[in-house]
């Protein structure tokens, strides 16, 4: 073969070789772009899942969240966010170990985000190992000046794990970062006291006071460290330093009275606990805390009741218009029974502030007691009932005195309240409510359901003296189980034989059961024991003396009652006829 003909079939087997390389190369171009567009695609589609997520993330439906991100996972599972993400969900759930997976997944793929660590720190923690969390921040506040505000976290760790060093070491450096500031210090001081370092502790407070001139609140903390500890005198050096420096701080005038009082200089005491009250600026409810004290603590004598008169003017003059005030000196006056005058604080004190259940309870309580009218109580029981919704005891309070009103409908709704919000919670109150109600059932005739009450308060109690005296009355105007009333009234009259309103009872029940002769001894001994004997009463009295022949008595004791309350609807027929009717 010639040498044009072997390069006449070499050269149709070169161009073929050529162009087979060159498609060969065009096919790889064209799959490894295909590839990477496969690739893209997936990463686009996770970065619209991972929107979506943190749409619901913003929505805290975290479900759907944890849904969305699981499913960009699958298409993208190194990207540092989407595992992040994850992790933070997994975390909320305390599903740690998982959240720890992912966590980690995330600071590999990017190891600079200090967001990726901290979450990390985070599952540390609540599996656990405050360790490991440590180091974590240690690590982030080393690498960077601007993780310094984890330093507070770090101490955070440190006292949480009692290692009390190390935690001192990072508050100073937190110090060091923010400055001095109270939280930082009250952690120090509360370690080195758990050292047994006052000194150390004391310099914090020091530092404190220094760091915020005029500012009694750091000094009285100060103080109430060193009196606890003893050392009276440096408290009082601090106190009367800074007093020397910032005159204007009452609350200091305080605390050096009762420092110097320990001290047995009561003089220097005194005055300056009158400083202390005559500074308009210092709160009333802290100026009765200490009159409260002198109350308690000091010996009823002439010297502290001037000293506490004296007081109570400056408290008046300089804070007129605190609830507190007027509250603290009811107090005084009730502790004196003087229950006038501690009517009139209460009633001033709630006038200013209808929030204190105390003295509102106080003042109804004492409006009872000394026979206020009912329409006036009825006020109080009112604000009781609408400041103080969920308190039975007002509600208790409210019922009784519509029922005095004669409200009877109204009466039965607030006991009912009272007895619903009480269920149980207070014994004594639920046999009182019972007791009320019984009367209210009587009142609105229902009387089956009143004796139902009774009974049940006598199962319970059965020296009521109020259920038995009611109970036996009741039963009289019905002329029913008069057996039953005479025990309960004879009860009573035997335990307490001057009581005019038992004994009233007990003669009437005796009437009813035709008993007149011993009728007229109680009614009378009822008389004898009565300062105004009640209308009633001497229409009871008159009714006796009628069924024992003394018409002209009866007339006489008749007539004295038609001008007072509480009589019958027949007497002007009794007087006008000289007859007895029911």
């Amino acid at each position: 073969m010639s040498f044009k003909s072997i390069h006449k079939y070499i050269f149709p087997f070169t161009v073929l070789l050529f162009t087979t390389f060159i498609a060969n190369e065009s096919f790889a171009q064209k799959s490894g772009s295909r590839k990477s567009k496969k690739q893209q695609k997936k990463e686009a589609m996770a970065d619209r899942l991972f929107i979506e997520g943190e749409k619901h993330m913003m929505l805290e439906d975290f479900e759907k969240a944890y849904f969305y991100f699981g499913k960009a996972h699958e298409l993208n599972p190194d990207a540092g966010a989407i595992n992040f993400k994850l992790a933070e969900i997994l975390s909320r759930a305390n599903q740690n170990e998982d959240a720890l997976e992912y966590g980690q997944k995330a600071i590999a793929a990017d190891p600079d985000n200090k967001y990726y660590h901290l979450l990390v720190a985070e599952v540390y923690t609540k599996q656990n190992q405050p360790d490991k969390a440590a180091e974590i921040l240690k690590s982030l506040i080393e690498n960077s000046d601007k993780n310094q505000q984890y330093i507070l976290e770090l101490a955070s760790i440190y006292l949480g794990t009692q290692q009390y060093d190390k935690a001192l070491k990072a508050l100073d450096e937190a110090e060091e970062y923010y400055g001095v500031l109270e939280q930082l210090s009250v952690q120090k001081q509360r370690i080195y006291l758990s050292k047994n370092d006052l000194e150390s502790a004391v310099k914090e407070g020091e530092k404190l006071i220094e760091a915020n001139p005029g500012n009694s609140r750091f000094v009285l903390a100060l103080v109430e460290m060193l009196f606890n500890n003893n050392r009276t005198d440096q408290a009082l050096e601090v106190v009367t330093k800074s007093l020397e420096d910032y005159p204007n701080q009452g609350d200091l005038n305080l605390a050096s009275y009762t420092l110097l009082k320990k001290k047995g200089e009561i003089k220097a005491a005194h005055a300056q606990l009158y400083k202390g009250f005559s500074n308009p600026d210092l709160e009333g409810s802290v100026k009765a805390q200490t009159y409260a004290d002198i109350i308690q603590q000091d010996l009823k004598t002439p010297e502290r009741e001037a000293l506490l008169d004296s007081l109570g003017q400056l408290m008046v003059s300089r804070n007129p218009n605190e609830a507190e005030v007027y509250a603290i000196l009811g107090d005084r006056a009730l502790f004196d029974q003087n229950n006038d005058q501690a009517l009139s604080h209460y009633q001033k004190s709630i006038s200013l502030n209808q929030n204190d259940p105390k003295v509102l309870q106080s003042i109804i309580s004492l409006m009872f007691e000394l026979g206020k009218d009912f329409g006036e109580i009825e006020k109080y029981t009112t604000i009781g009932v609408e400041v103080f919704e969920d308190k039975p005891e007002f509600w208790f309070f409210h019922g009784t005195t519509k029922l005095a009103l004669n409200k009877h409908k109204e009466a039965e709704q607030s006991l009912l309240k009272s007895q619903e919000l009480n269920k149980g919670l207070n014994s004594q109150l639920d046999l009182m409510i019972m007791g009320q109600l019984g009367d209210t059932y009587h009142a609105l005739d229902k009387n089956e359901k009143a004796y139902a009450a009774y009974d049940s308060i006598l199962k319970q109690t059965p020296n009521d003296e109020h259920v038995l005296n009611n109970y036996a009355y009741f039963l009289s105007l019905e002329k029913k189980d008069l057996p039953k009333a005479y025990n309960m009234s004879n009860k009573l009259v035997k335990q307490f034989p001057d009581n005019a309103t038992y004994l009233d009872t007990h003669a009437w029940v005796l009437f009813q059961m035709e008993n007149y002769e011993q009728a007229k001894i109680f009614m009378e001994r009822a008389l004898d024991n009565e300062v105004e004997p009640s209308g009633v009463m001497l229409e009871h009295y008159g009714d006796i003396l009628y069924h024992l022949g003394e018409k002209n008595e009866a007339l006489k004791y008749w007539k004295k009652a038609l001008s007072l309350n509480d009589i019958s609807e027949v007497l002007n027929k009794k007087i006008k006829d000289i007859k007895y009717y029911e």
